[in-house]
């Protein structure tokens, strides 16, 4: 199986019978779904089942696909769409950024992301550490850019804004992750820094 293959490729493979053909679209999306997934449920068994599940809908869902916007784009659709019914379905509490507390939770959270980080020094866990504790929103722009590679036009599409709103936000997005990645993981940053 050529790994090289456009979505596109791999899709019209599958479509036509080659079901392994799908085993490349799960190599190729796994990370990007589990870490949306672990945006959502904060729980790594949860975001592991969600991560599954979405690749099972998205399957079965295959033939929807239209192509209009990348594959990864509706992909982030189903794995979001399932986040949120999973947890209305556990009345788990979803916090809008407008509410002051969010920051409150942020910060509580560090105190035992800190003693993971002593543990386990992984350049990308600690990136996603300090994502975890920025507003929803900057996260979700965050994550869409880089780990979902999504262009300005997508990121506007998925989030109704027009590309140059999204542009600002990403901006904006990137200060707040670099302010945090300062105020709570400096040693670390300063650690690869020298390594």
């Amino acid at each position: 199986m050529e790994n090289g293959s456009t979505d596109k490729e791999i899709i019209t493979r599958v479509l036509k019978g080659d079901q392994r053909a799908y085993e490349v679209i799960v190599t190729r999306y796994q990370s990007f779904v589990f870490t949306i997934a672990l945006r959502y449920t904060k729980n790594r068994e949860d975001a592991e089942e969600l991560a599954q599940n979405a690749f099972i809908k998205a399957y079965r869902c295959l033939n929807d696909y239209r192509g209009d916007a990348k594959f990864s784009t509706w992909l982030y659709t189903i794995v979001t769409s399932l986040c949120l019914t999973f947890l209305r379905k556990k009345k788990l509490q979803v916090h809008s950024i407008d509410q002051d507390h969010v920051f409150e939770l942020a910060d509580q959270q560090d105190a035992g992301m800190r003693a993971n980080m002593v543990e386990e020094k992984s350049k990308i866990k600690m990136v996603n550490d300090a994502i975890a504790l920025l507003p929803p929103d900057d996260a979700k722009l965050l994550l869409l850019f880089y780990k979902g590679e999504q262009s300005l036009e997508e990121i506007g599409l998925i989030l109704g804004i027009q590309p140059n709103n999204a542009k600002v936000k990403l901006h904006r997005a990137r200060q707040k992750l670099r302010e945090k990645m300062e105020q709570h993981f400096a040693v670390e940053v300063e650690d690869y820094i020298n390594s």
